[in-house]
């Protein structure tokens, strides 16, 4: 018998939520979950290079925001996943406070002036930023947890078709709502904005349906040992 996380996350009807105070697999999700939340905005200050194209790094946390999401809303259900979803927001908001206040403390006389550059830049994002990341979350989110439970209630199929297209149409959205809120007005923002969609939509289709498979796969394991 075929017990790889790959072939757990496949069956349609297993709903791994055991009996008791909490789900363990869940639980480590959630936690998975809300370090991506407040990680992505330390790696979104290094653009990388992606071939031709320049994308900021942010991406790739996002992508394990993405990839969780849809994992639980496989394993646990689209109201469990949107719950997580909210959740997130507290990580999120935290962390901009936490990084005005911070930038706001005088630094120590004592500190490295090259590193107190460094650590000023990270943390001196513009308002419109702060504001096109939350924004961007919530709404690509929920858009990604909605589609791949619409497509499983409605047709079915296996877990890393749905997952490749959610993911790759919430990406999307996530790109046309982040660079607009942002950038909107600064400079012409067509050719990043279809840089970072290419990038964005080509790992969504390579990355998240082996992602939301091992993810789902991990948390059915770990909710069977206490079911």
């Amino acid at each position: 018998m075929n017990d790889s996380p790959f072939a757990a996350a496949s069956a349609q009807t297993l709903i791994a939520v055991p009996r008791g105070l909490f789900a363990p697999g869940l639980f480590a999700l959630a936690v998975f979950y809300g370090g991506m939340c407040t990680f992505a905005g330390v790696l979104g200050n290094k653009q990388v290079a992606l071939g031709p194209l320049a994308v900021e790094a942010g991406m790739f946390a996002f992508l394990m925001l993405v990839a969780v999401g849809g994992a639980v809303a496989e394993v646990y259900g689209r109201a469990v996943a949107n719950k997580l979803v909210l959740w997130g927001f507290v990580p999120i908001l935290f962390s901009i406070v936490l990084s005005l206040f911070v930038k706001w403390l005088p630094a120590s006389p004592e500190m490295d002036p090259e590193r107190l550059a460094a650590i000023e830049t990270i943390l001196g994002s513009t308002w419109r930023i702060w504001m096109a990341g939350p924004i961007a979350y919530g709404i690509s989110q929920i858009l990604n947890i909605t589609v791949i439970s619409a497509i499983k209630s409605r047709f079915g199929g296996p877990i890393w078709l749905r997952a490749g297209i959610a993911g790759a149409l919430s990406q999307a959205v996530d790109t046309v709502i982040f660079i607009t809120v942002a950038f909107l007005g600064v400079f012409p923002i067509l050719v990043l904005m279809a840089g970072q969609m290419l990038a964005k939509v080509v790992l969504s289709i390579v990355l998240i349906p082996v992602l939301v498979t091992l993810f789902a796969g991990l948390a059915r394991r770990l909710d069977s040992r206490i079911s």
